[in-house]
């Protein structure tokens, strides 16, 4: 068991940093999220990931989505949000670089949006000082401007 989680550690690591390396790059940036699209739908399929009619249930739907819950606790499920964080050491760690992390997060978002949910990023590890994203997850249609991203694409 012990050789099969170094593996999956090591694979997850060595994605994570394809990807930041294609995120960290504008002019990369169709390849970056065609990239995380496909690994999310490899993961929609292989983890049979369906639409949800709970937060409950969206919470644990996007969770299977990574290799350990450990790496990303729910924190809290409020009426109407799902606040979680990913603890998984990101490449983009302290670089202050939320353009690519946004990119990178669009796995998050295709899990999400299968389960029938939205996904944003509160606050990210590519930050500096912080090691870990605060997440928020809500059903599909419902209203979001209350959740604050700490990158919107559509505001450069």
């Amino acid at each position: 068991m012990k050789l099969k989680n170094a593996l999956i550690k090591s694979f997850l690591q060595m994605v994570l940093g394809v990807s930041a390396g294609l995120a960290t790059k504008q002019a990369f940036e169709g390849a970056s999220l065609g990239l995380m699209r496909g690994l999310a739908k490899v993961t929609i399929r292989t983890k049979k990931i369906k639409k949800t009619a709970t937060l409950q249930d969206l919470a644990v739907a996007w969770q299977r989505g990574f290799p350990s819950n450990k790496q990303v606790p729910i924190r809290d499920i409020s009426e109407d949000t799902v606040y979680a964080e990913i603890h998984t050491p990101c490449p983009l760690r302290g670089t202050g670089n939320v353009a690519a992390c946004y990119r990178m997060m669009e796995y998050d978002r295709q899990i999400a949006k299968r389960a029938g949910g939205q996904f944003i990023v509160l606050s990210s590890q590519a930050q500096i000082g912080h090691t870990f994203c605060r997440v928020a997850l809500r059903k599909e249609g419902m209203a979001m401007d209350d959740l604050v991203p700490v990158y919107d694409p559509t505001m450069i």
